[in-house]
């Protein structure tokens, strides 16, 4: 039996350790996604579509729905990874019990100190971009002022005419809700950055991070007498998504995922004023209100459609999110509705997903497979037995489940070069029980997002 022969692969030992590290441990990586990407092209053109709608000045909203290890985080990582690279700014956080969308005690603040936390972009993939954003803004803007008029940094009055040039780009934020306060810090970085001033300008950032407690430390910082809290983290949302389009960049993608926990908040009046922010994004992105700034959200079908705790919850969210009922048996999917629902794997997808694994293994290890077509076929066959029996296998079995279960394998074959494939199959199964208790356990720990 011929060993398969996959694509050469030659991966940095940095993105392959990123990899195997982060799917033996059952979360999704956050560099080199596009080695595993596969079955999801349809997904991927309708997230990209949105993106070059978000490039050309308009907004975008999805929610991607799907259940534990079906792909949500893998997709949503997949688009952010393809935005960076075509020159978005981008954002992403997970909502938790400490990190929601509204709340009282800097619940939501915590949402937005998060998504600046992880800000990046092509040049700073890891996040932390904030400062080099201004930075990069205010050299260009220097260039073009020495471009321009001749005058150096040096010179008497260039100075004034990079905060003419600067005035300008920001004035149409000031029009906006809280663009004036915006405008008014952007200034104060600009001013400091002139004058070498670093407290302040580390001062800005934590104003822009929204790390200021009180509007009295504010005000003692930068003179800002207003704070960004729970109450207008979205208003500074759109405000740099506004700021960063406007300074060369194509918009700003924002990703939120684990929208579950928001089923979770036991208060009905809580739960509603989250799902009353969402529907303002929902709403502010799909009626043109707010420019080049994409929210997609990852949830679970509990998310949405628990009609108790979910968004059916909502009429308001049931109506804009319910499947058409003449295409509900029809297998057409509607590419444009809000709602990205992650269908299972096909075979020759999930025996694809197995190669690229495969694949990333042998590039790492620095081994030749031992592993044949057909051999993926049986291994594929022996977890969907051990999952629940022939009978609905295809639709129990994620990729996610198959990645941590095949990488596992992968290990054994490679640390027991004498063991054969039959030997490694017929160890006695580790049966996966489902149940309502068992979901709840994968749902505290982590889900598996591949």
């Amino acid at each position: 039996m011929n060993a398969i022969a996959p694509q050469p692969l030659k991966l940095p030992k940095r993105v392959s350790t990123a990899l195997l590290n982060s799917l033996a441990s059952g979360v999704v990586p956050r560099v080199g996604v596009e080695h595993l990407s596969v079955g999801r092209d349809a997904e991927l053109a309708t997230l990209q579509q949105d993106l070059n709608n978000v490039s050309e000045g308009g907004a975008a909203f999805r929610l991607v729905i799907g259940r534990y290890g079906a792909g949500k985080s893998f997709l949503l990582q997949s688009i952010r990874s393809l935005a960076m690279n075509q020159g978005f700014v981008v954002a992403d956080a997970d909502i938790t019990p400490e990190r929601r969308l509204a709340g009282s005690n800097g619940e939501a603040r915590a949402t937005y100190r998060e998504l600046l936390h992880n800000l990046a972009t092509k040049s700073r993939p890891d996040g932390g971009a904030l400062s080099i954003i201004l930075e990069r803004w205010i050299a260009g803007i220097q260039s073009q002022v020495v471009e321009e008029s001749g005058k150096t940094p040096p010179d008497e009055g260039f100075d004034g005419l990079v905060e003419d040039k600067i005035r300008s780009v920001i004035h149409t934020i000031a029009d906006l809700v809280n663009g004036f306060e915006f405008a008014n810090v952007i200034i104060t970085y600009w001013n400091a950055y002139r004058s070498d001033d670093d407290r302040t300008k580390e001062s800005v950032l934590r104003w822009l991070r929204g790390e200021f407690s009180t509007k009295t430390e504010s005000r003692q910082a930068i003179g800002v007498r207003v704070i960004i809290d729970d109450d207008s983290w979205y208003d500074y949302i759109k405000l740099i998504a506004k700021f960063v389009a406007d300074i060369g960049y194509k918009g700003l993608l924002i990703i939120l995922d684990e929208a579950i926990h928001l089923t979770k908040i036991t208060t009905s009046i809580s739960r509603q004023n989250n799902y009353d922010k969402l529907l303002a994004m929902f709403n502010d992105t799909l009626q043109g209100r707010v420019s080049s700034l994409g929210i997609f959200i990852g949830g679970t079908p509990q998310f949405l459609e628990d009609p108790r705790r979910g968004l059916f919850s909502d009429p308001a969210w049931q109506r804009r999110t319910q499947q058409n009922r003449l295409l509900s048996t029809s297998g057409v999917t509607d590419a444009i509705a809000p709602v990205v629902r992650l269908e299972p794997l096909s075979d020759g997808s999930l025996l694809g997903l197995m190669e690229r694994l495969s694949s990333i293994h042998q590039c790492h290890y620095e081994y030749e497979s031992r592993l044949a077509t057909a051999d993926l076929e049986r291994i594929l066959q022996v977890m969907r037995s051990r999952i629940g029996g022939p009978v609905g296998a295809a639709s129990l079995l994620t990729p996610g489940e198959l990645v941590r279960d095949f990488t596992g394998v992968l290990n054994v074959l490679h640390q027991n070069p004498s063991m054969s494939i039959d030997a490694v199959l017929h160890q006695k199964p580790h049966v996966t029980v489902r149940s309502e208790k068992s979901e709840k356990v994968s749902e505290e720990f982590a889900e598996f997002t591949l």
